[in-house]
């Protein structure tokens, strides 16, 4: 239970332009878990397609966490066991999704991109599909930690666009990937060793299409005790920029080290692994 070593928050907008919120969070202290998903599709059909999303992955990792142990690596990718956990319920929630748009006929095309944390034995796993983002600021370094599944990155991958021409291009919204979309989804998965004293962002492109990131990175380091009024004012930000579209913040702050307990013997047979 990581109850008092990592402070989090989660805020989400509708933006100044559109009639309604797609976009769906969730956090859920007590696990180190954060979900965020930015829904398409046709009338509230986005909304839905981010509802599924983000509640099958709360719940299914919760029920893991609750009854599996969480501490066995999975010998076949190398992945601890939270990442194929993670791994697993974002794919679970890609064929309810489908299965859903193949079934209703008022959700017929929805889709929803995901991103998601989980912080375990003094690491994060960190899982994507789409163009929702995690950021990171370690000391005064700020940055992009999860790369976009869409057509402007893949275009920037083959040295056609700068990163920073990227950043300025009105073409940043074709997603090359999305749950929903097909029976079965890529997720892409990594793990990174956590610091104490890291922040971690999770946004919908409605923030990160508005604001820039040395203006983010502004707010966090200004506002960095009060996680919600960083989220507050980020979400100010984008709102003044214009707000094209739903604008979803989660956040965590990371306060003390979360290493899991271990006995002499797994301690010595972990100096020789």
């Amino acid at each position: 239970m990581l109850s008092g070593k990592i402070r989090s928050v989660g805020l989400t907008d509708v933006g100044r332009i559109r009639e309604h919120n797609e976009d769906t969070i969730g956090v859920d202290a007590d696990i180190g878990l954060l979900v965020l998903a930015d829904g398409m599709g046709g009338y509230n059909a986005g909304e839905v397609a981010s509802g599924i999303a983000v509640k099958t992955i709360m719940s299914l990792v919760k029920e893991s966490v609750e009854h599996q142990d969480m501490q066995a690596a999975d010998s076949e990718t190398g992945l601890s066991r939270p990442s194929i956990v993670l791994r697993d319920a974002i794919a679970r929630a890609n064929k309810i999704i489908h299965q859903t748009a193949r079934t209703q006929p008022q959700c017929e095309g929805m889709g929803t991109t995901v991103v998601a944390c989980m912080f375990s034995d003094n690491k994060v796993s960190i899982a994507h599909v789409g163009d929702s983002r995690v950021y990171r600021l370690r000391g005064n370094r700020y940055e992009q930690m999860t790369l976009d599944h869409s057509l402007l990155q893949e275009l920037v991958d083959r040295g056609f666009y700068s990163q920073a021409e990227a950043q300025r291009a009105t073409n940043k919204n074709y997603v090359t990937r999305a749950l929903g979309v097909e029976p079965t989804v890529d997720v892409e998965i990594h793990e990174y060793p956590v610091n104490r004293g890291d922040y971690y962002l999770l946004c919908s492109d409605g923030l990160s299409d508005m604001v820039e990131d040395e203006d983010v990175h502004l707010t966090i380091s200004t506002f960095g005790a009060n996680l919600e009024v960083i989220a507050k004012q980020l979400i100010q930000l984008s709102n003044d920029n214009g707000g094209r579209d739903n604008i979803s913040i989660v956040m965590a702050h990371v306060m003390d080290s979360f290493a899991v307990r271990r006995g002499m013997m797994e301690k010595i047979l972990s100096w020789f692994s």
